[in-house]
């Protein structure tokens, strides 16, 4: 699935790389908050759920090969991190809506 599509079924917010959101494949989806398991479990082409929005998230994503991170909660990286996330490249999406909630619309949407 396209990114945009989710993007747009969501209703979330492109906070970086917005030229970019047309082009992504989503093959897949992984929630977590803890960076050592993102690297151990998430493949490449993921969506990344995940309330951390430190700057190390962009290293882990760029690691992995994230297709992009969607921040859950309100959650806003500071403009340091969203500066390099656009120098990365690296998609970076923002929703009001809980873990539980954006994964179970995303599991609904057909992504596993």
């Amino acid at each position: 699935m396209k990114l945009d599509q989710i993007v747009r079924q969501l209703g979330v917010r492109v906070r970086t790389t917005e030229d970019k959101v047309k082009e992504v494949e989503v093959k897949g989806g992984y929630a977590s908050d803890l960076l050592s398991d993102v690297i151990g479990n998430a493949k490449e082409g993921y969506l990344w759920v995940t309330l951390q929005t430190h700057a190390n998230i962009l290293a882990v994503a760029k690691l992995k090969d994230i297709a992009a991170i969607l921040l859950v909660n309100s959650r806003k990286p500071d403009a340091d991190t969203l500066e390099k996330a656009e120098k990365e490249g690296i998609v970076l999406l923002e929703s009001d809506l809980s873990t539980f909630e954006l994964v179970g619309r995303l599991y609904e949407m057909g992504i596993r």
